[in-house]
């Protein structure tokens, strides 16, 4: 009898739930909810190609030191590399003698704490430690970017969907609103009047909201001086400083597909041998 019961209850709830997966799909379809500007005018990222794209891709160590220096000078003014130290530049091609130099040399000094006063102090980067954070706090970073907080970019490009790609559409993404039409020729204002982009934010169609606090970061070619002598072109700073950054979320990503390599090499020898072991010892066995 308790079984019945408990076959007619589970069966009860079980059409309660496909009553209500069907009466949803009727009104999904009979009344289809009303289309946004985010929908119809957000932009998937570019595809673009990288040394490292593929298993058997690989860092390109020029690339990434360039990048670097695209972050230093221009992105660490406002972002972060908290899980990332001076001395993990040797990763990137750095010897220890120029690690040593770049932690000395840069702008945002260590937080610290006075031992004969106990306040609180900033003292010069060694390079044990991890990149300084630009602002003390949030509310020092939100006050100065228009209360919007700059996240970090130790992990960037893990966090975010085709996060490379997505790097390096939002740095060369950003446009005028006024006449901006998608793929389909519809204008945004013309489709969406109340979508215009408030006073302070930035439109980007590559971001989820397609507006964003920051300003272009990268506004014009030759804002950075590569050392190698690359020209430094919006477009060509906007991929070198992703490839960076997807570095900073996997500087193993190298290491991780050999293994992966040899882990699937062993496999198949081991599963080549458990064959021959087969024929060899059990074709005769009757089954």
């Amino acid at each position: 009898m308790v079984r019945i019961g408990a076959i007619l209850v589970g069966l009860f709830f079980s059409g309660w739930l496909l009553v209500t997966f069907l009466v949803g799909a009727v009104s999904y379809v009979s009344e289809p909810p009303a289309p946004t500007a985010e929908h119809e005018f957000h932009l998937h990222p570019k595809e673009v190609s990288y040394s490292f794209n593929g298993p058997f891709g690989h860092y390109d160590r020029q690339q990434l030191q360039r990048g670097f220096q695209v972050f230093k000078e221009v992105c660490s003014a406002c972002h972060s590399l908290k899980f990332v130290a001076f001395r993990d530049l040797e990763g990137i091609g750095y010897n220890e003698a120029e690690i040593k130099a770049i932690a000395k040399g840069w702008a945002i000094k260590t937080p610290d704490v006075d031992p004969k006063t106990g306040e609180m102090t900033g003292r010069t980067p060694v390079p044990a430690d991890h990149f300084p954070k630009p602002f003390a706090n949030n509310v020092a970073a939100a006050a100065a970017n228009n209360n919007a907080i700059p996240p970090d970019l130790s992990l960037m490009t893990k966090a975010r969907h085709e996060g490379t790609e997505y790097v390096y559409s939002l740095l060369t993404g950003f446009t005028s609103q006024v006449g901006y039409k998608n793929a389909e020729g519809k204008e945004l204002l013309k489709e969406f009047p109340d979508s215009k982009t408030p006073q302070g934010l930035h439109f980007n169609p590559y971001f989820p909201n397609l507006n964003l606090a920051m300003a272009p970061p990268l506004t014009a070619d030759g804002q950075v001086t590569y050392s190698d002598g690359t020209k430094a072109t919006v477009d060509q700073m906007a991929k070198d400083v992703a490839a960076f950054l997807t570095w900073t979320a996997e500087p193993k990503m190298e290491s991780r597909k050999s293994t992966g390599i040899a882990v699937l090499f062993f496999l198949m020898i081991a599963t080549v041998l458990a064959y021959m072991s087969y024929q060899s010892i059990w074709a005769d066995k009757k089954h």
